[in-house]
């Protein structure tokens, strides 16, 4: 076990539930990075995806990180990542990479994934590195296209989202 590995094996880590979804707003906001949802879809997230998301805890109970995500419901062994964030005063500590092992080896066995999908914009370095890593070390391979490019968006200037699809996973 890594240094990271053990910092991250100190919190807490499981489902979220709906009195989490105001700190999850808050983390994603205080990111700066994330596309910033409203308070009111991360306390719905909360309720209704809670079984394909993960939220870690503090000491306290204190959530300082989490991942939401969903089955795709036209492939149906698939995880779709929807956002990945970690408080500032836990980065660098491996809290990303064991709160998106933990959730896929979960829905692994709940939903019998075999790939994941997430959309990450160029330059995004830390979430390209947090998913090619999560591919090594499940002996997936990677694919990248861009799924919604620059045009699409209609409220200004976006980057392009690029979809990378990680399977077949062997968890």
């Amino acid at each position: 076990m890594t240094a990271a590995q053990a910092d991250s094996a100190q919190l807490q880590i499981d489902r979220p539930s709906v009195t989490d979804g105001a700190a999850l707003w808050r983390i994603a906001r205080d990111s700066k990075v994330l596309d910033l949802n409203s308070s009111y879809s991360y306390l719905l997230w909360c309720r209704d995806f809670a079984a394909t998301s993960a939220v870690a805890r503090d000491e306290h109970g204190e959530a300082v990180g989490f991942v939401t995500g969903y089955v795709r419901p036209d492939r149906p062994r698939t995880l779709l990542i929807w956002q990945v964030a970690v408080d500032e005063a836990q980065r660098g500590r491996g809290l990303a990479a064991a709160l998106l092992d933990g959730l896929v080896a979960r829905c692994t066995g709940e939903h019998r994934i075999t790939a994941i999908e997430t959309t990450i914009t160029p330059g995004n370095t830390a979430s390209e590195r947090l998913f090619t890593s999560f591919a090594e070390r499940h002996g997936a391979e990677v694919e990248r296209e861009v799924l919604f490019d620059t045009g699409l968006f209609p409220d200004g200037p976006h980057d392009p989202e690029v979809l990378y699809r990680i399977g077949p996973l062997s968890l």
